[in-house]
C-alpha cells in the first residue's frame, strides 16, 4: 500500500513538472508582452515586469488594423464551427442510426480521405473557388471547410454509444428520424458536440495556409496573417509581437475553459463502439 502511494506521488510530481515545463513559453510570452522592447531579451528573465507596458496590447492595435483581423478571424470560427457541428452530426446520424446499402463501404471510404494529404488537392480546390469568384472572400473558407470527415467520424463514434432502444422508443410514438436526431439523440451528444467545437474552433482561429492562399487583401485577413504581416514589417517590436501572440491565444483558452468538462469524455466516448 506504501509503495503504490509512492509510486502515485513520483506521477503526479512528474506530471506536474511537464505542465510547468509546457506553461513556461506561455508564461514567458504573457510576461514579454508587458515589458519594453529592449526588456524582453534580458537575461536572467525577469518574469514580473518592474512596470507592466499595457500600453502594449492598445498600440498594437494601433499599427495595425488588429481589429479588423479578429473579426473575420470571429466571423471564420463561428461560421465553420457551426455549420461543421451541424453537417458532422447530421451525417453521422445517417450512418449510425439508419441502415441502407452501401452504408459502411461509404463511411470507410469517406473517413479514408482524412489520409490524403491537403497538399495533393490544394490546387483543384484553388481553381474551383477562382471559378465560382470565391478569391479573396471569407466564403472560399467557410465553403471548404464547412464540411469534415473527421467530425463525422468523431460523432458517429459517440452516436453508436447510444442505445438503440430510445430510437426505436420515439419511433413507436410518432417521431420521424428528423425529430429523432434534433429531440433524442443531439441533446444527449454534449460531450462530443463540445470536443468538436474545440478541435474545429482551434484549427480555424490558428489556420494559416488557408487564409495565406485564399485571401490577398488587408480589409479580409485573418488575426495569424496579421500578426505574419506585422513580423516583416516591424520585427524589431518584439514586445508588440507578443501583445499580439497573447491576444491571439485568449480567445481559444476561452473556448477551452467554457466547454473543458465535456472535452475528456467526449475523446474517451468516441471509442466505446466501432
Amino acid at each position: 500500500m506504501k509503495m503504490k502511494s509512492i509510486s502515485k506521488m513520483i506521477i503526479f510530481l512528474g506530471l506536474l513538472a511537464l505542465s510547468i515545463l509546457m506553461l513556461m513559453p506561455f508564461a514567458w510570452m504573457i510576461s514579454s508582452s508587458l515589458k519594453t522592447h529592449m526588456e524582453v531579451f534580458i537575461f536572467p528573465v525577469q518574469w514580473i515586469p518592474s512596470t507592466p507596458q499595457w500600453q502594449n496590447y492598445r498600440n498594437i492595435f494601433e499599427i495595425i488594423p488588429m481589429a479588423t483581423f479578429f473579426r473575420n478571424t470571429t466571423i471564420l470560427t463561428i461560421s465553420i464551427t457551426f455549420l461543421q457541428v451541424i453537417t458532422s452530426s447530421f451525417a453521422a446520424y445517417g450512418f449510425s442510426r439508419l441502415k441502407w446499402p452501401g452504408r459502411d463501404i461509404i463511411f470507410l471510404a469517406y473517413v479514408g480521405t482524412i489520409a490524403v494529404p491537403w497538399q495533393s488537392f490544394m490546387i483543384p480546390q484553388f481553381i474551383m473557388m477562382r471559378t465560382f469568384g470565391l478569391v479573396d472572400t471569407l466564403w472560399a473558407l467557410i465553403v471548404l471547410q464547412s464540411f469534415s470527415a473527421f467530425g463525422v467520424f468523431l460523432m458517429r463514434q459517440f452516436f453508436m454509444s447510444i442505445p438503440e432502444e430510445l430510437s426505436e422508443a420515439a419511433r413507436i410514438d410518432g417521431l420521424n428520424e428528423y425529430g429523432i436526431y434534433a429531440r433524442i439523440i443531439l441533446p444527449l451528444t454534449k460531450p462530443a458536440v463540445a470536443t468538436l467545437v474545440i478541435l474545429t474552433s482551434t484549427f480555424v482561429w490558428n489556420d494559416f495556409m488557408g487564409p495565406l492562399i485564399y485571401l490577398s487583401t488587408q480589409r479580409n485577413m485573418t488575426v495569424q496573417i496579421g500578426l505574419r504581416m506585422f513580423v516583416g514589417l516591424h520585427d524589431s517590436l518584439y514586445a508588440y509581437i507578443m501583445a499580439g501572440s497573447v491576444l491571439s491565444v485568449l480567445p481559444l483558452a476561452l473556448v477551452f475553459f467554457a466547454a473543458q468538462k465535456y472535452f475528456v469524455e467526449g475523446i474517451a466516448a468516441t471509442g466505446v463502439k466501432g
